[in-house]
């Protein structure tokens, strides 16, 4: 059984870190009381596979039951139960500038200076990281590159035979990704933009997606993408390539390239490949001013 206790910084990115788990299969809980993890560890192990990979977020919005984890682990240890620490870290600034941006106040600063709860709980973690197993530091990592940290370290031999693919719609007007590895042009489409019933709209409403799809040069441009990707992807994997950044463009990132890289993702998904999408710019322009 592959059981990971996360723990770390607040603000670090231990919700996000759950989510990708989930999605690699894990049984995640969140905020379990320390106090309980023996026994749920034992619940696990009676399903005779069915959570045979667990993961649990474990921090100090317990309070003083956070005190318990070290006793909790030593029974879990003494149970037979092997388990692993992966510890989330972010540096001052950055947690400071994440906090502010989603105006959420700190568990150990609800009401006074958010540097001095984040110090705080530094010093409170400080046992729990010289144990950790696993330390990700977030403050220079977008989503994407967390995730494939993520997929490193539940890949026990590194030997993982994939590749992660993002797919990102765009707008031109705002600049090209400076990550993609690939950029395809969508402004040959014709423009859902001009059409007064869809200007304000964008390509993940029905009406669009059905305009930008009816026309012969969007679905062989799909389909002729579809097959160039069915070519370099396990070429990239032979050559040890871990993750794939493709941006589709189109003049606002509203429309088409929206529209394209949903159905993008949606082949790729059928062919069973690991992908995620990001609309960059889809809400840049919400007034009607893009394209």
């Amino acid at each position: 059984m592959r059981f990971i206790v996360i723990t770390g910084i607040s603000g670090a990115g231990k919700s996000l870190v759950a989510n990708y788990l989930e999605d690699l299969g894990f049984f995640c809980v969140d905020n379990l009381p320390p106090s309980l993890i023996p026994k749920f560890a034992e619940v696990c192990f009676q399903s005779r596979g069915k959570m045979d990979k667990v993961a649990l977020v474990i921090d100090i919005r317990g309070g003083e039951l956070f005190n318990d984890l070290f006793p909790a682990l030593e029974t879990l240890r003494e149970g037979g139960f092997n388990y692993e620490i992966l510890f989330m870290e972010a540096s001052d600034n950055v947690l400071i500038k994440r906090y502010k941006e989603s105006r959420r106040t700190h568990p150990l600063a609800p009401e006074g200076r958010l540097i001095k709860g984040i110090n705080e709980e530094r010093e409170m973690l400080k046992k729990v990281k010289e144990k950790a197993d696993h330390i990700i530091d977030t403050s220079n990592l977008t989503p994407r590159q967390l995730r494939e940290e993520i997929v490193r370290i539940i890949d026990e031999e590194k030997t993982y035979k994939g590749i992660i693919i993002n797919i990102m719609s765009f707008g031109f007007k705002y600049g090209i990704p400076i990550d993609c590895d690939l950029v395809f042009d969508v402004r040959f489409i014709p423009n859902p933009y001009y059409i007064n019933s869809m200007k304000k709209l964008t390509g993940r409403s029905e009406i669009v997606k059905n305009y930008v799809l009816k026309f012969e040069e969007t679905n062989r441009f799909l389909d002729k993408l579809t097959d160039m990707l069915d070519f370099l992807i396990p070429n990239y994997v032979k050559e040890g390539k871990a993750s794939l950044v493709i941006g589709i463009g189109c003049t606002g990132g509203r429309h088409r390239s929206v529209v394209i890289a949903d159905e993008l993702y949606q082949r790729l998904i059928e062919k069973q490949h690991s992908v995620i999408i990001d609309h960059r710019d889809i809400e840049k322009d919400n007034r009607g001013a893009g394209r």
